[in-house]
């Protein structure tokens, strides 16, 4: 036995000495801050950084960064004259707790994914612009929250529910506008909040629930109105200056119907008629009053009760009927401005909208789109060429047909980038070197009623924002010409990765595949419940999601729905999904909903996993259906392990593998109303990667590196020493 253990120990130190030096650092917290530093330029001024994932923080020490174990828990890099944005791995940090990058010239939007365990969160002092990332809403562990002096813009959203540990958050000096989202009344542990030098209007009754715990609040210089709320008195630091506000106390609730006068029991002896009734008699008035009538005195003010009962009725009847004149309205108004996803449903689980002075504890809320005053109206060209006028708010660039002509090379198959179910997509070099992608709709694909309705969808797309979603750019509606431009992303479609370049598979590691998962999921949670309504991709499939050069997954043709026929009708694949990747009830009734889309991605999915096609007549008859060949398998640890792509070379966790095929069987079930929806998709994938993530820590925490090894042919296993 002591030779054996000698032997093994001995053979211990040698698998040891031979492997190469493990570095620190968590491998995807070294790529997340290499991701950092490109994006940043390069800045010499940090010493010890590199670009790339083969850099290590923790063991080389690098400027700003503290770890604990393999995982960076602080970044902190305060005015030291940072340039560039804040790439796009940021979510992957998640032992990050505190980030600071204040007082710097960073610029660019805040990324839609932040780091999901943040504490302290210091932005401020800035260039960034857009609006408040929605991620801030899962960040439920965080205390401190500054993105002060910035060009933040839009409104804030209902992003605070969930952040119950708050007790500073600074917003100051942006231009944010409209109202306080009706979740900030929920920061029951906020002590200091600073708003001012923004753009904000409506009142602020939703803070009245703060005031016991708040001890600073600042909110000067906005566009405030109405009464201030008394409970605000008792702040000890309280600014309110350069608002709206009314002057005076807060008015009392209006009246509603006074009491009846009512004749006294016992009337004064001036009162009481002709004659004195004796003390506790009043029999003899009575009579009296039934013979002779009543006295002056109490005719008079019956007769001014009843004046004023009937007065204040009319008076409750004026303010009822204006207001609902006022409401019909203002629901005319924006059913003729507005068009397309008219709010955006920030909190899960109801799309009711909130009316603008609701209860203040209201867990859901509506984001309004652009004022009408600022939709200018467009040149449209009709069929024959005629102008006509339409008012959409379209924030997308308008382009003229000679622009693209020239940019395409008109349109010659050189710029060709691939076709669809609705045209052609070229690539387009503009003259001052801006490369875009341009979608020519074919004509034939739209009846000329889809076509009245372009610029609604044009509207609509043009307001989806996220990180994951291929952003429309610009649109051309110029003598009967229909075209899109969108961004271009150019490293490839997921299809052509997979299935096409062995090189290029080979290159996507499981830890990407995952992250491609991820990425698209969150842009399918977008549509499906931040946008309201809903939008159904109704085409997701793999040539559908874009890669940029880091694979980063950009889900295309989101919104494009709009310009095919109703759900409600039978239509032919060929314009609504495709085949393999199309959900049974789809197949059946042609009618597509977003669980329709979680099927789809179910597929994509298995195709991340297998690196298999959704259909492949060049295969046996039982393995042409990827879903069907491979559903029975999901839950096989040995037949799993012999579906896995080839191109990994073996190289994956058994246990993510058995968690993502969990995944891939509950978003293919047949039955609809049992595929999850894509937030709870997300938060599988999301504590997937965290999992993944705490391993590789454990067990590099240990000994320093660990390996895989079959047991047996085809089934990998995680050994760790």
């Amino acid at each position: 036995m002591e030779a054996l253990a000698a032997a093994l120990a001995a053979g211990l130190l040698l698998v040891l000495a031979a492997a190469p030096a493990g570095a620190d650092t968590d491998s995807a917290d070294a790529a997340a801050l290499g991701n950092l530093y490109s994006s940043w330029n390069s800045p010499s001024q940090l010493t010890g950084w590199s670009a790339g994932g083969g850099g290590d923080p923790c063991g080389a020490a690098w400027q700003g960064v503290t770890c604990s174990g393999a995982g960076v828990t602080e970044i902190k890099l305060p005015g030291i004259g940072l340039n560039g944005s804040l790439g796009y791995e940021l979510s992957n940090l998640f032992s990050l707790n505190t980030l600071d990058l204040s007082n710097n010239n960073l610029n660019g939007s805040i990324p839609y994914q932040l780091p999901p365990n943040l504490t302290y969160l210091n932005l401020a002092g800035n260039n960034f612009s857009g609006n408040l990332p929605y991620s801030i809403k899962d960040m439920a562990s965080i205390e401190y929250l500054n993105l002060s002096h910035n060009s933040l813009s839009s409104q804030m959203g209902d992003l605070f529910g969930n952040l119950s540990s708050l007790s500073e958050l600074d917003v100051s000096f942006n231009t944010l506008t409209g109202d306080l989202p009706n979740s900030i009344g929920s920061l029951s542990n906020l002590s200091s909040l600073f708003m001012q030098n923004n753009q904000f209007t409506g009142s602020v009754n939703v803070l009245r629930g703060l005031s016991s715990a708040l001890t600073t609040l600042n909110i000067a210089n906005n566009n405030f109105s109405g009464w201030i709320p008394k409970e605000l008195n008792s702040i000890p630091d309280l600014t309110l200056g350069g608002n709206s506000f009314a002057n005076g106390p807060a008015p009392p609730p209006p009246p509603f119907m006074p009491p009846p006068p009512q004749r006294p029991r016992n009337r004064p002896k001036h009162s009481q008629g002709q004659g004195d009734a004796p003390k506790g008699s009043e029999s003899p008035t009575i009579q009296s009053d039934k013979k002779q009538g009543l006295g002056t005195g109490p005719l008079v003010g019956i007769i001014a009760g009843s004046i004023v009962a009937v007065l204040c009725v009319l008076l409750l009847l004026v303010c009822c009927m204006r207001n609902v004149r006022r409401r019909k309205d203002d629901a005319s108004s924006e059913s003729k401005d507005f068009v397309g996803p008219l709010t955006v449903n920030i909190e899960r689980g109801s799309s009711r909208e909130i009316p603008e002075h609701s209860v203040e504890n209201t867990s859901t809320a509506t984001v309004k789109l652009p004022t009408p005053e600022k939709m200018t109206p467009e040149r449209v060209y009709g069929k024959n060429g005629s102008m006509r006028k339409t008012k959409v708010p379209i924030t997308a660039t308008p382009y003229t047909v000679a622009s693209l002509q020239v940019a395409t090379n008109s349109f010659c198959q050189d710029s060709l980038l691939g076709e669809g179910s609705l045209g052609r997509v070229y690539k387009a070099d503009f003259p001052n070197g801006k490369v875009l992608a341009v979608k020519k709709i074919d004509s034939a694909a739209l009846s000329l009623q889809e076509e009245d309705n372009f610029l609604e969808a044009v509207s609509s797309m043009s307001r989806l924002r996220h990180p994951n979603i291929v952003p429309l750019t610009g649109y051309c509606v110029e003598h009967g010409q229909r075209l899109l431009v969108y961004e271009y992303i150019g490293n490839g479609t997921l299809h052509d990765i997979l299935h096409f370049s062995d090189e290029m598979s080979r290159k996507l590691t499981w830890n990407i595949r995952v992250r491609i998962a991820l990425g698209t999921a969150r842009a399918l949670e977008y549509l499906h419940e931040v946008c309201l309504p809903s939008v159904v991709h109704r085409n997701f499939k793999s040539s559908n999601i874009l890669l940029d050069e880091e694979h980063n997954p950009h889900l295309s043709d989101c919104g494009l729905a709009a310009l095919t026929p109703n759900t409600e009708r039978q239509v032919s694949t060929e314009v609504f999904g495709s085949f393999g990747y199309s959900a049974p009830e789809f197949a059946m009734s042609g009618i597509y909903t977003v669980k329709s889309d979680v099927y789809s991605f179910g597929v994509v999915m298995l195709e991340l996993l297998t690196g298999r096609k959704p259909l492949d007549s060049s295969r046996e008859r039982s393995e042409q259906s990827l879903v069907r060949w491979a559903t029975p398998q999901l839950h096989d640890i040995d037949a799993l392990a012999k579906m896995v792509d080839p191109a990994l070379n073996g190289m994956y966790p058994a246990k993510s593998l058995s968690r993502f095929a969990d995944i891939i069987a509950l978003c293919v079930q047949p039955e609809p109303e049992f595929r999850p929806p894509m937030s709870e998709v997300v938060q599988q994938l999301v504590r997937l990667m965290q999992r993944a993530s705490i391993v590789r820590r454990q067990s590099g925490e240990e000994l320093g590196f660990s390996y895989r090894a079959p047991e047996r042919e085809g089934d990998v296993r995680d050994i760790s020493f």
